[in-house]
């Protein structure tokens, strides 16, 4: 298995990483809507309702290169997300639990704040309105170590090209998050995802890109070979709190 070489992002506490090479050339799916099971008629988006993604504003966020390999080439977990300008029936959810609940992923605007997520079988949809900014936030309350990669409309984050679950992405260690805020530009900095009309979205405006993948977030991880981290308690060197049931 070759060795993934990673970019870990740093920046106000945070640290990720991003691999430069795919592992393997086995598998080129795309993300696409077509991968999508057929939405029921309350959550069908019409031509008015239609969203893509488009190059937005300039954004610091800065990366180093790390070395770390999969543990397999098969993903642990991964899951799309179907959005649109439209309110979405279904289930209200804050955030859509990866990797047999280790990891949460959540869809937040400018301010932080949790983006209307919604839930129908197993698909889900987010709402969302032209011009405004979201990132992808991941968090993983696990021991163990792992890697995100993410698309946006059918292209992948990372190389702005088509995505493929053999790309590279970005590292999740343990106990900690990390928000993707756009498509990377440099080892500097990305341009921040903003909802926009389809035909002004990077896809339809990208060779390598499609307007028909437009209005999908896809997400795929990947456990890392790297040891796994002993949590230090909150309390570390003070008395712990009280407990009503310390048996349990």
């Amino acid at each position: 298995m070759k060795p993934h070489y990673l970019l870990a992002l740093i920046g106000a506490g945070l640290l990720t990483a991003c691999t430069s090479q795919p592992i393997s050339q086995k598998s080129n799916a795309e993300y696409t809507p077509a991968a999508v099971q057929a939405e029921s008629s309350t959550n069908r988006v019409s031509t008015s309702q239609q969203l893509g993604t488009k190059w937005g504003d300039d954004v610091s966020s800065y990366v180093q290169q790390v070395n770390l390999k999969r543990l397999s080439n098969q993903p642990v977990d991964e899951t799309q997300i179907r959005y649109a300008g439209k309110q979405f029936s279904g289930r209200s959810i804050n955030s859509i639990s990866l990797a047999a609940g280790k990891v949460s992923f959540s869809v937040l605007d400018d301010r932080g704040q949790n983006l209307a997520m919604y839930r129908e079988g197993q698909r889900y949809f987010l709402s969302g309105n032209d011009g405004q900014s979201y990132q992808l936030r991941y968090t993983n309350s696990s021991a163990q170590t792992f890697e995100v990669v993410a698309s946006v409309d059918g292209l992948d984050v990372l190389d702005g090209r088509q995505a493929s679950r053999q790309k590279s992405g970005y590292v999740l260690h343990p106990y900690s998050s990390i928000s993707i805020e756009g498509f990377r530009k440099s080892n500097s900095a990305v341009a921040s995802f903003t909802f926009s009309s389809p035909q002004q979205s990077y896809a339809a405006n990208n060779s390598q890109g499609s307007i028909q993948n437009t209005g999908i977030i896809g997400t795929v991880i990947y456990e890392l070979k790297a040891p796994k981290a002993e949590r230090v308690p909150q309390n570390a060197g003070y008395a712990p709190a009280p407990n009503a049931f310390p048996a349990d």
